[in-house]
């Protein structure tokens, strides 16, 4: 880091008299027992998100000390410190909303607190993308490492994970099929240890995109909590990020249109979550790489899925794992890589497969090319005039019969819409139906996972499993179904969703990539000239949020967040910003 001070020494607290910054602030280190030996090392922050609500990161301590251990076995001096965390399910009304707000605290924290690197400790869905978008903007040199998986457990000889499996049973619980004892004995079995689903949801899907961009070390993405591989991983974390330090690898060299493109293409070969769309793209802005849904969707196209892992096929993470995790996975991709993408240990990911030994024939988790799980376009965007900036489907998960579907809309217009009503024995309604959920983007409420809502009730006692959902939210990555997500512009920024009617003809042809209102311009026209948007929240962050959040099909970053560090930095400091 040519040019400016290292260590304890950088950034020092403004006194107007820098030598008495680094007096004092060695005279508070000599309290915490450091002394010059100690300082003259280079400092790596360790942002640590234990917390009680987020129960995913129960192991997230002894990964600290792991690190720590790796950071001192290099030479290094750790500095932990706490950050926000964001847990999926003890957060009102969705963590997404929060996650930009977790994005700007963390950066705000790297870059303010004296370090030479940072390990950045994750897990739960939105604390990786958040990170990840931190150490971009921050350009810090900077290692990614998630907490892992949770262990699968069983329930009456079935092999059971979160949370797949906890929204299978929960829909053979309003189907009938479950009675009110036997679905709270089941809810004993779904989350049995510490780490994040062990299915191929967010949490993890993200921590195979971090390691395939090249921002976690080799390996690191799929060991479990409870594992000594996943300590071992924390120390490895330690000792590349003491050498990232000294090698100035910084993200800005990482996350590169290389490494982008190859976490696309890892991402459809996973069948992984929906949303890691949306972070993807939120990071690629924030890193000025010019990544679009249509390059998502062209990248998809040409990617079979290779990954049995659920929702899109049977296995679970430790299945992955045991199978050679990421690095077998980029082997098996081959050709589909940019074998050039710099990576966090330094050299290329070609360095880094080079040693990788090809994917196993006793294990099936990990499907060839010639043999893949699926064909391509696991995930796929859907443009037509009801998403003219587009929308996803998780197409691995869907029901194929329904991937070209057209039926009448029966439209919610809130969450709380959908709660009060699906289960109406009234509700105007049949399978051949397409349900509408609007009001339900980053504008709207913040974009919960409340795009896979249930089928109404007296289908699913009737024997309907599934049915074509069309909403501008998110679903869970654990999720499955034909649901057409994050569809841009949302309703509540006057998107054609806002315009649409009970009884529409909707047509969904996923292989065409279409999504049509079959609705005429000129009647389109005059419902809009009777629209008018939503009220604002009133205050505070919630109001920050509606006002600056981007549309989806824009990663559903800040407006104000996408600048490089640097322009702010010149900014502050009176200089004009690059154009």
């Amino acid at each position: 880091m040519s040019g400016e001070s290292r260590g304890v020494d950088r950034g020092l607290t403004s006194y107007g008299d820098e030598g008495f910054s680094r007096f004092l602030r060695r005279a508070f280190l000599a309290s915490a027992g450091l002394d010059d030996t100690d300082l003259d090392r280079p400092v790596v922050g360790i942002a640590d998100t234990s917390s009680d609500y987020t129960t995913c990161h129960r192991e997230m301590p002894q990964l600290v000390e792991a690190v720590k251990r790796g950071v001192l076995e290099a030479g290094g001096l750790p500095f932990v410190f706490p950050t926000m965390s964001l847990p999926e399910i003890l957060v009102s009304p969705t963590s997404m909303l929060f996650r930009n707000l977790m994005a700007m605290e963390t950066e705000e924290l790297v870059t303010a607190q004296p370090m030479d690197a940072v390990v950045l400790l994750g897990g739960c869905d939105k604390t990786v993308p958040a990170q990840m978008m931190a150490a971009v903007s921050a350009d810090v040199p900077a290692v990614q490492l998630v907490t892992g998986p949770m262990l699968t457990s069983s329930w009456r000889g079935q092999r059971l994970g979160a949370c797949t499996d906890c929204r299978g049973m929960w829909a053979r619980h309003r189907a009938g099929e479950l009675d009110e004892s036997e679905i709270v004995d089941v809810r004993s079995a779904l989350a049995t240890t510490g780490g994040t689903c062990m299915v191929m949801g967010t949490a993890s899907t993200m921590a195979c995109l971090a390691e395939a961009m090249g921002l976690s070390p080799a390996g690191s993405a799929t060991a479990p909590a409870a594992s000594g591989d996943r300590l071992r991983s924390g120390t490895v974390a330690g000792r590349v990020a003491v050498a990232a330090a000294a090698g100035e690898r910084r993200p800005s060299r990482i996350v590169t249109r290389a490494g982008i493109t190859n976490a696309a293409a890892v991402l459809v070969a996973l069948g992984g979550s929906t949303n890691a769309v949306i972070h993807l793209l939120a990071v690629a802005r924030r890193a000025g790489v010019d990544f679009t849904l249509d390059h998502f969707d062209a990248i998809a196209s040409r990617v079979p899925l290779l990954v049995d892992c659920k929702p899109s096929g049977s296995g679970y993470l430790e299945d992955l794992h045991r199978a050679g995790g990421v690095p077998v996975l980029m082997r098996t991709m081959g050709d589909l890589l940019d074998l050039d993408a710099p990576v966090v240990e330094g050299g290329t990911l070609g360095d880094r497969l080079a040693d990788v030994a090809p994917a196993a024939k006793w294990q099936t988790v990990i499907r060839s090319l010639e043999t893949p799980l699926g064909p391509p376009r696991a995930l796929a965007v859907l443009r037509g005039n009801l998403a003219p900036d587009g929308a996803v489907i998780k197409l691995s998960a869907a029901t194929p019969e329904l991937t070209r579907h057209e039926g009448p809309a029966v439209v919610f217009e809130s969450a709380e819409d959908v709660a009060r009503r699906v289960d109406d024995p009234e509700l105007p309604v049949t399978a051949d139906s397409v349900l509408v959920l609007r009001n339900a983007g980053p504008v709207g409420s913040g974009m919960p996972e409340a795009g896979s809502f249930p089928i109404p009730r007296k289908l699913a006692q009737a024997g309907v499993r599934d049915m074509v959902r069309v909403s501008d939210a998110r679903m869970s990555g654990t999720s499955y179904g034909t649901v057409v997500l994050h569809v841009a512009p949302e309703a509540a920024v006057g998107g054609p969703l806002a315009l649409v009617e009970d009884g529409d003809l909707i047509r969904l042809d996923a292989a065409a990539g279409e999504l049509t209102l079959l609705v005429p311009s000129e009647e389109l026209e005059r419902r809009r000239a009777r629209w008018s948007p939503p009220p604002r929240p009133a205050r505070g962050w919630r109001r920050l949020h509606a006002e600056h959040v981007l549309q989806a099909s824009e990663g559903a970053d800040f407006d104000t967040l996408v600048p490089a560090r640097a322009e702010v930095d010149r900014t502050m400091a009176g200089e004009e910003a690059a154009p």
